[in-house]
C-alpha cells in the first residue's frame, strides 16, 4: 500500500499535526506516504512529493499546513480520470483527506471511482454534524476569547457596547461557545438569529439594569454589521463600536485538544485503511473516535439545536 495525503478547504490549526500523525502511524506499518499539495487542484496536476519524518519536524505543533490547500472544487468528469491517471502514475492505492464538508464530498467521489480513500474532519467553524468537533475549533475558539478579553478590557474602560463578528457561516458554534466561556450578553447565529428589535430590546434592559458595557457576538454573514451598529444607535442614543476578527481566528498554534484530536484521527485513518475499510469519514462522539460511511453522513442539524437549547439558557 502507498498512502496519498492532502489537505483541502480552509487551513485550520491542527491539520499539520493530523498530517504527521498519518505518516508516523503509516511508518509504523511500513507504508510510503506521497504528500499532495495544494488539495485536490495538486492532485490533478500531480504535484506529489515522498513525505518523510524529516518532513515532520517541529510541525505538530504549528497552525497552517505544510502541504499548502485550496478550496474543494466540483469534480468533473475529465478531473476524476485525470486523477485515476495521477494515482497510477505514483502508484498511490489510498488516499486520506484532510478537509471541511466539500472536501469530504470530493472524497465521496473519489472512492466510488474505485479509489480506498479517508477523511478526517478539519473546519474551525465545526459545521460537520456527524461529528462532536473538528480539528481546528477549539484553536479558534481560544484566539477568539483571546480577542474578546482585550476587547472587553476596553469596552469596560469607556462603557462601550461592542458588535464583535466571527466566523461560523452557517453554524454558529463559533460565536455560541465563545459567549459562553468569553461573557457574550448577546448572541447571533444561523441556529437563532436575532433581529434589531430584539438585540435593542435586550440591550436597553441591561443598560436600565447599569450593565452599560455589552458584548454583542454575531456569526459572519449574518448581519450588516455597520447596519447593526447604526441602528442600535438611532434606536437607543448609544455609541456602539464594532470589531471583526477576519482571518486572525484561523491562525497560530494548535491548541493540546486540537493536537491529541489531530493525532487520534490520523492513527484512526491508518488503521482503517489497515482493515481494509474505505469511504469513510473519522469523527469523535462522547470522547470516542468513531467512523461514518460517506454515504451515511448525517445532515441533520437536530443535536446541534439541541445543544443550543440547553446551552442558551446559561446566556439568558
Amino acid at each position: 500500500m502507498r498512502i496519498g495525503i492532502l489537505t483541502s478547504g480552509g487551513d485550520a490549526p491542527g491539520m499539520n499535526t493530523a498530517i504527521s500523525a498519518v505518516v508516523k502511524a503509516a511508518n509504523y506499518h511500513n507504508i510510503d506516504v506521497m504528500g499532495i499539495n495544494y488539495g485536490y487542484n495538486g492532485l490533478i496536476e500531480g504535484s506529489i512529493y515522498p513525505l518523510t519524518e524529516s518532513d515532520l519536524e517541529n510541525i505538530t505543533d504549528t497552525g497552517g499546513t505544510i502541504l499548502k490547500t485550496t478550496r474543494s472544487p466540483e469534480l468533473s468528469e475529465t478531473e476524476e480520470i485525470k486523477i485515476q491517471s495521477i494515482l497510477r502514475k505514483f502508484r498511490i492505492n489510498a488516499l486520506v483527506i484532510i478537509g471541511d464538508n466539500k472536501s469530504i464530498e470530493a472524497a465521496r467521489k473519489i472512492q466510488q471511482l474505485g479509489i480506498k480513500v479517508i477523511g478526517i474532519p478539519a473546519t474551525v467553524e465545526n459545521d460537520m454534524v456527524y461529528t462532536d468537533y473538528s480539528i481546528g475549533f477549539d484553536t479558534t475558539v481560544n484566539t477568539i476569547l483571546d480577542c474578546i478579553h482585550k476587547i472587553k478590557d476596553t469596552s469596560l474602560s469607556h462603557d462601550k457596547t461592542t458588535i464583535v463578528e466571527v466566523m461560523g457561516r452557517h453554524c454558529g458554534d463559533l460565536a455560541l461557545f465563545s459567549a459562553l466561556a468569553g461573557g457574550g450578553e448577546i448572541i447571533s447565529t444561523p441556529e437563532r438569529k436575532l433581529d434589531l428589535n430584539t438585540i435593542c430590546s435586550t440591550l436597553a434592559t441591561r443598560i436600565n439594569d447599569g450593565k452599560r458595557n455589552n458584548m454583542i457576538i454575531v456569526t459572519e454573514e449574518l448581519h450588516d454589521i455597520q447596519q447593526l451598529q447604526k441602528g442600535i444607535e438611532e434606536k437607543l442614543n448609544i455609541s456602539v463600536r464594532t470589531s471583526t476578527l477576519g482571518f486572525l481566528q484561523r491562525g497560530g498554534n494548535p491548541s493540546a485538544f486540537d493536537r491529541v484530536l489531530a493525532s487520534r484521527m490520523g492513527i484512526a485513518a491508518i488503521e482503517l485503511l489497515m482493515n481494509e475499510q474505505t469511504g469513510k469519514a473519522v469523527g469523535i462522539k462522547e470522547n470516542k473516535i468513531i467512523h461514518v460511511d460517506f454515504d451515511k453522513l448525517s445532515v441533520d442539524t437536530g443535536d446541534k439545536l439541541e445543544n443550543y437549547r440547553l446551552l442558551e439558557t446559561i446566556l439568558n
